[in-house]
């Protein structure tokens, strides 16, 4: 079976994204010390080594075990199935559209992964640009969602809309 330029592209896009997300939190973990911060650029940008069990932001940390397989397993899972099956029929997507969803797939799987295989996500950036602008501590996976989210909605802002007469 030959590959389409088009799924190539998506397969591609997301096998990268994993393979930056994990094989940076491969190295977080192993040269890190967890809890520890490292400036990377002043205090404004900082390295540290933490374990979420949550979410976002650690969001849900505090559900029940039943609950938190449910909503940050088993519903990830389940919506990354339907994106992806999407992306691969809707023919209509142009590039940065499908570029956005493939990075947002990977994201989501890298995290997915790390869910199952250490039953918690390795965070490690942090921005705080002295109450302007501050995140929580976030990973490339997360960037990439974020990232791919942004695009997302600036392409849909772009787009012309057909006015019903």
């Amino acid at each position: 079976m030959k590959l389409s330029k088009r799924s190539l592209f998506i397969i591609l896009t997301i096998i990268i994204t994993i393979a930056i997300d994990q094989i940076s939190k491969i190295l977080v973990r192993a040269y890190v010390i967890p809890s520890e911060r490292s400036s990377i650029i002043g205090e404004y940008f900082t390295l540290h080594n933490v374990e979420n069990v949550g979410a976002f932001l650690g969001m849900g940390s505090d559900l029940s075990p039943i609950l938190r397989l449910i909503l940050l397993l088993i519903l990830p899972i389940v919506v990354l199935g339907f994106v992806t099956v999407h992306i691969f029929k809707d023919k209509s997507l142009d590039n940065l559209p499908l570029f956005a969803f493939a990075s947002i797939i990977g994201g989501g799987i890298a995290n997915v992964f790390d869910r199952i295989a250490f039953g918690s996500v390795t965070d490690f950036f942090h921005i705080d640009l002295g109450g302007v602008f501050r995140t929580g501590i976030f990973n490339m996976a997360d960037l990439s969602v974020t990232s791919g989210m942004i695009i997302l909605l600036l392409v849909s802002f772009g787009k012309k809309k057909e006015v019903i007469d």
